[in-house]
């Protein structure tokens, strides 16, 4: 399953993936990695949430590559049960129009190996609303 958190700068969507993170981490059987493009979430987040900064993988420059380091996360590790990605927009060079593609592909990535994504990404619902995104949950 895939599921958008949605709305332009400013309006919240870190704080709500922040707890909506920190709320499933008390209550997950499985593990719980957050992808955000800094270091400056890592204190904010439950001890027991993985944390990966952008940053420190500066060589995945676009959304094949980014999917490719997805599937590595993935194999490294069988219990991940929900991968939550924070401002996508700000991940790879990742523009507007990469967005459908690579939202389909994470549903099949999603699907193939039932793992849960959490995106946030700043554009207005209406924007992705017009996409016409199949199966892709917008919080």
């Amino acid at each position: 399953m895939v599921r958008l958190v949605v709305g332009t700068k400013g309006t919240g969507k870190t704080k709500k993936m922040i707890e909506m993170a920190n709320h499933r981490a008390e209550n997950s059987k499985g593990n719980i990695v957050f992808i955000n493009k800094d270091h400056r979430l890592m204190y904010d987040l439950n001890h027991n949430i993985r944390v990966i900064t952008m940053d420190d993988y500066e060589g995945i420059t676009n959304s094949d590559e980014y999917i490719g380091f997805l599937y590595g996360i993935i194999s490294s590790d069988h219990d991940i049960e929900l991968i939550f990605i924070d401002s996508l927009l700000k991940h790879a060079d990742i523009n507007a129009a990469d967005v459908p593609r690579f939202l389909d592909r994470l549903r099949s990535l999603s699907e193939k190996y039932e793992k849960e994504f959490i995106v946030s990404i700043s554009m207005e619902k209406e924007a992705l609303e017009e996409m016409e995104l199949e199966h892709i949950e917008i919080l």
